[in-house]
């Protein structure tokens, strides 16, 4: 029996909190819940914070959490953070760090542990932002885990992805080698105070001015900011220059902003079928002897793994 969507529409946060947490464990009758939830979602706006470990992105995001809400806006926040070794759960460091906005009604932290999954967000980071969506929460915030050089599915979450790095960390050698400056619609340079920052801005500037010529025409111009999270120093250039890229999307660039629902939807639904195959291959897999006869004649060098999965495929069909 699914839960009560109508109570998650009005707002219940302890619904809303049940429904996510079944949802990360794979229950299925979180599932029928959302179905009839995703009717009420694509309303919120969604804004992803990346970066390798140590940027500052808790630090940040706490500072744009305060900002949104002087403007009485409702956000949500996932923060995605390390998978537990002892329960399999969220470390809740991100959570932490933000615990001054938890007796905030108009603000929703949830923490989810990665499990495994790769590109700094969580296997069902997607189905959590549906949830908020659908209690009504202006803004979605996605803080990804920092897992460095990888952390590129937030540019297929989020409307507007800011990517931050901070001086004498290598961030600018990092960048160059995962192409994640590709993904980035604002770039921050976080902890300015420290030696280095307007060197690592300059690098990247001309970074930036050197891809100029691929871009097409009226393409969206990242801009490079400076701040001080811990010190709230350079959050109005940042949100403004959220605000703009936002306005860009909806005013200025319709095109764009449908191909990246396009592209957001095909993702959501590649790994909503992965997932669901996966599933039924593990099932179909329990105690399952030919299937445990073929692993001993891998071990036994009698039969390759790829022959093997040739012939599993072969009886699935």
């Amino acid at each position: 029996m699914e839960l009560n969507f109508e109570k998650i529409l009005n707002g219940d946060i302890r619904t809303a909190a049940r429904l996510m947490r079944e949802l990360d464990d794979g229950m299925p009758r979180a599932f029928e819940t959302i179905k009839s939830l995703y009717r009420h979602t694509g309303r919120a706006y969604i804004i992803g914070f990346t970066g390798s470990p140590g940027v500052g992105k808790s630090t940040l995001v706490d500072q744009a959490i305060s900002y949104l809400r002087a403007q009485n806006k409702t956000v949500g926040v996932i923060a995605v953070d390390p998978t537990s070794p002892f329960s399999g759960g969220a470390l809740l460091g991100d959570r932490i760090r933000m615990q001054r906005h938890g007796t905030d009604e108009g603000v929703f932290i949830r923490s989810l542990a990665t499990r495994g999954q790769f590109g700094g967000l969580s296997r069902s980071t997607s189905a959590v932002v549906k949830v908020m969506d659908a209690m009504g929460k202006d803004v979605i915030i996605l803080e990804t885990v920092g897992v460095g050089q990888d952390e590129v599915d937030i540019a297929d979450a989020a409307h507007t992805s800011v990517v931050m790095m901070a001086p004498s960390m290598g961030d600018d050698i990092q960048a160059i080698k995962a192409g994640i400056l590709e993904i980035a619609n604002i770039l921050v340079v976080n902890k300015a105070d420290r030696e280095g920052a307007e060197r690592t801005a300059a690098e990247l500037r001309m970074m930036i001015e050197m891809g100029r010529n691929s871009r097409p025409p009226g393409a969206w111009e990242v801009p490079i900011l400076l701040t001080e999270a811990n010190r709230n120093v350079g959050m109005d250039r940042l949100m403004e220059a959220i605000e703009n890229h936002r306005q860009f999307l909806l005013k200025n660039n319709a095109a764009a902003l449908h191909r990246f629902e396009q592209t957001r939807t095909r993702k959501e639904l590649q790994n909503i079928v992965k997932g669901m195959l996966m599933e039924k291959i593990q099932w179909a897999f329990e105690g399952d002897k030919v299937f445990t006869d073929m692993v001993e004649q891998i071990i036994q060098k009698k039969l390759d793994p790829y022959t093997a999965a040739e012939k599993i495929i072969q009886q699935m069909d």
